[in-house]
């Protein structure tokens, strides 16, 4: 129906308010207006973004550098610009996504003002209002039915409840359901921020950030690191200071300046922040390859948070259902005299029906039956006279010039009516029912039924029983199978009969060959760690509550799950908000939508699958690349010990470390971390990437340290020299650069693939730099000559052995504890 038309409503006799009550009203805050945020804003996204621990120790790296005028060795820290631009660059993409998604069509209402309607805004509505809901209409205040027409409302996005709900005079409705049928005449109670819908989701309007296992790790490291950097960089430029003459010769002649970068490449060494821009950029990656299946990730983190989901809750309707009805079949009753005398009942009936539903303003239910039997060639009959469907009568009627009544209702109703025992027919209707259908019953009678005065004729005959189901989804079973095979459990959470939704999870095979066993919710303990208990034996939940579903993710956190959740009203906001992982449909409610980390826009539940893989995918590959870069922190908080324990000049430049982070380290990293993986998560990541990275950062800290130590006296070279210093760093970056790709061909295993082309191309690469002037000039490279290669080569020799020994000491080191430990059954 057009709102902008001029309204033409029943003829009530309330009044309602005057335009002085209503601007009163406006004046005192009391108009229908609600300030909604659908998304984060911008602030919050920048926010989030540049103000990171991570940014805050490369940028006062950065400074020092600057200071001293050596910006070459200060290139390091374009990593915050890219690393903070890749984060705020995505998230403002989905935000724009989804706030398209939220905007809603500004309908306008109909209100009764001074004993005459009138076309109003959303928010001209006021507190007291009389207002018209018509079939069509999304209820925009909370209000109380003062007369009624048929009205009949789908609540679903606020109960998840997915039948309609027929109104009579004095029955609240609320915020945010929709008028299926019928009209009503309302009086507003309660507008804008006090709405039910509005109250439901304030709770949801506060923001979360999701939590990563693979930031949290990152976060740890940079955590320890800030402890150690601060006093480490303060002993690093003091050491340094003394080896350049003391503090009054540095400062005299300028030398400072070395000593702040030496100690800076101690410092920008044991930060990661290649891994922390990877795990940036694979994040995005991923969101962006979703977004090309219609799936819009709203934080980045929460594609790691994909690959640890182990429990799925999904809400009925809209998810494993498309929440829409469907006809189904007719089944004709067999009983005695339950046959038409024409022989051709069935038909007969089913043109019946056709004609029953075919009210002015059918129900969700009637506009079902039409399209079906549209679909099989029934058009609308000849109908003398019509009682249209009552929600106090609870059927409906139509006679035909022949003489003969015919009734639809619900079957317990008539059956209550009719002369006779029909036991057995409400046992049928049951066990339809039970099987996730929705049961109408048409009756025929021969008697004449008057319009004015509708009653149900006791004589009448039970001819068939209508069948209507939601539709299922087509891809709902394909999906359900996908996540049992991988070990995700599945449960069905909804405001509906829970012998219906048990129906349906049956269907779709939610627990495969196993019936699902379903419980109402009514029947839940309160009391969390019992909630949790009954939990773990039950597959379908009824007649949920919006802080059920709340209360039931949370009882699935006491037992250390991960929970993903799914939904598309308002009543699922709150249970999204708790999960780790919050998914919504496109077609969700805004609020829900805000709230949620992952939107389906398409409302596909197939995606799910797709979104879980790629999560795996960055997980799987992040503890692969991650340590790589761990073991540069490694060696480099040790050789920074060591430098401050024996006073020698720091061993290399940053310039060096960043030309070997970037060819050994971040762009294989970068590589490998999009290679395919569908390995599922297990715990433990940092521990794993620890236990490699020891080593490896063990070997190269005592080779370069003793490179360090040894190279001076064997060759001769006076470190107070700026040449010879020079040389004994370009040695050292030799020896790092070497055994960085030995680190990172250990990484990339197999090497019998694509990977092993990897590693030689990136080898290849680094010496490659090393004789091009530009390249060696500018990261202050030197390509050995005379007896500098001999050295060179023995001390790589002797590195190689080093980090060879480390290993083969861990690797039996492990065994030996891995051996001494009992073997747990799983």
């Amino acid at each position: 129906m057009n709102a902008n038309a001029s309204p033409t409503m029943p003829h009530t006799t309330e009044l309602g308010l005057t335009e002085q009550q209503v601007a009163e009203r406006v004046a005192g805050g009391l108009a229908n207006t609600v300030k909604t945020t659908t998304s984060r804003s911008v602030a919050d996204i920048v926010r989030a973004n540049v103000f990171t621990l991570f940014n805050g120790i490369i940028l006062a790296a950065m400074v020092m550098v600057l200071a001293t005028g050596s910006w070459k060795d200060a290139v390091f820290g374009f990593v915050i610009l890219i690393n903070t631009g890749i984060g705020i660059v995505t998230e403002l993409k989905a935000k724009r996504t989804l706030d398209k998604l939220s905007i809603l069509v500004a309908a306008d209402y109909v209100v009764h003002r001074e004993g005459r309607d009138k076309t109003v805004p959303h928010d001209g509505i006021v507190l007291d209002d009389l207002l018209w809901l018509r079939a069509g209409d999304q209820v925009p205040a909370d209000a109380a039915v003062v007369d009624t027409y048929g009205l009949e409302l789908d609540e679903s996005m606020l109960t998840g409840e997915s039948r309609t709900v027929r109104k009579r005079a004095g029955d609240p409705v609320y915020s945010g359901s929709t008028v299926v049928s019928g009209m009503a005449l309302t009086r507003v109670t309660a507008v804008g921020e006090h709405g039910y819908a509005a109250g439901l989701t304030a709770q949801a309007k506060v923001y979360k950030k999701t939590v990563s296992d693979l930031n949290k790790g990152i976060n740890t490291i940079l955590k320890f690191m800030t402890f150690l950097v601060v006093p480490l960089c303060a002993l690093l430029i003091w050491s340094q200071m003394q080896t350049v003459g003391g503090w009054s010769v540095a400062i005299s002649t300028g030398a400072w300046r070395q000593a702040v970068v030496s100690a800076v490449a101690g410092v920008v060494g044991m930060i990661p922040e290649g891994l922390v821009l990877l795990t940036s950029l694979n994040f995005a990656i991923a969101a962006m390859r979703l977004a090309r299946h219609d799936t819009l990730v709203q934080e980045l983190e929460s594609v790691e948070t994909l690959a640890r989901v182990d429990c799925l809750n999904l809400d009925k309707t809209g998810t494993v259902t498309d929440g829409g009805i469907a006809f189904d079949r007719v089944v004709m009753l067999d009983s005695t005299g339950c046959n038409d005398d024409s022989g051709n009942g069935e038909h007969v009936a089913t043109q019946a029906l056709y004609d029953l539903a075919n009210e002015e303003q059918p129900n969700g239910t009637g506009q079902a039956v039409l399209a079906g039997l549209r679909g099989k060639g029934f058009t609308a009959g000849t109908v003398a006279a019509r009682v249209p469907f009552s929600s106090a009568r609870k059927w409906s009627a139509v006679r035909y010039d022949d003489g003969a009544t015919w009734y639809m209702g619900a079957p317990e109703v008539l059956l209550s009516a009719l002369d006779g025992d029909h036991a057995s027919m409400l046992a049928q209707v049951n066990a339809l029912a039970a099987d996730g259908n929705r049961v109408l019953m048409i009756a025929r009678a021969a008697t004449l039924i008057d319009p004015e005065e509708p009653a149900l004729d006791p004589q009448a005959r039970p001819m068939a029983l209508v069948l209507c189901a939601e539709r299922i989804r087509t891809d709902a079973a394909a999906t359900l199978a996908w996540f049992r095979e991988q070990g995700v459990r599945c449960r069905i959470i909804s405001g509906d009969n829970p012998v219906t939704v048990g129906a349906i999870a049956a269907k779709v095979r939610l627990t495969g060959d196993r019936a699902p066993v379903a419980m109402d919710a009514r029947q839940l303990p309160s009391d969390i760690d019992e909630l949790a208990r009954t939990l773990e034996t039950v597959d379908v939940l009824g007649r949920v509550l919006p802080d059920q579903k709340k209360a039931i993710v949370q009882a699935l956190h006491v037992d250390g799950h991960v929970v993903a959740m799914t939904g598309d009203g308002v009543n699922d906001a709150l249970a999204i908000k708790e999960a780790d992982l919050g998914i919504a449909m496109g077609n969700a409610a805004p609020a829900t939508k805000a709230v949620a980390q992952v939107v389906l826009v398409d409302s596909k539940f197939s995606h799910l699958p797709d979104v879980v893989a790629r999560g795996r995918q960055v997980m799987a590959n992040m503890e692969r690349v991650a340590s790589l870069f761990l073991v540069k922190t490694v060696y480099s908080a040790l050789i920074s010990l060591g430098v401050v324990l024996t006073a020698i000049p720091f061993p290399y430049l940053p310039r060096h470390i960043t030309y070997i982070g970037a060819l050994t380290i971040g762009m294989p990293a970068f590589i490998l971390a999009l290679a395919p993986n569908t390995r599922r998560y297990l715990p433990g990541f940092l521990r794993r990437v620890v236990r490699f990275a020891l080593p490896g950062g063990t070997a190269v800290a005592l080779a370069v340290l003793c490179a360090s130590w040894v190279l001076p006296h064997v060759m001769g070279w006076n470190v107070e020299n700026a040449a010879d210093l020079t040389s004994l760093r370009a040695t050292n970056a030799i020896i790092v650069f070497v055994l960085g790709v030995l680190v990172l061909a250990r990484v990339a295993q197999p090497l019998n693939s694509w990977r092993g082309i990897l590693v030689a191309v990136f080898a290849a690469a680094g010496v490659i730099g090393m004789f091009i002037p530009f390249v060696a000039n500018f990261f202050a490279l030197e390509v050995p000559g005379g007896r500098e290669i001999s050295a060179t080569a023995v001390a790589l020799l002797l590195s190689a052995a080093v980090f060879a020994l480390c290993h083969v000491i861990v690797a039996v080191a492990a065994g030996i504890i891995s051996h001494g430990k009992p073997t747990r059954q799983r």
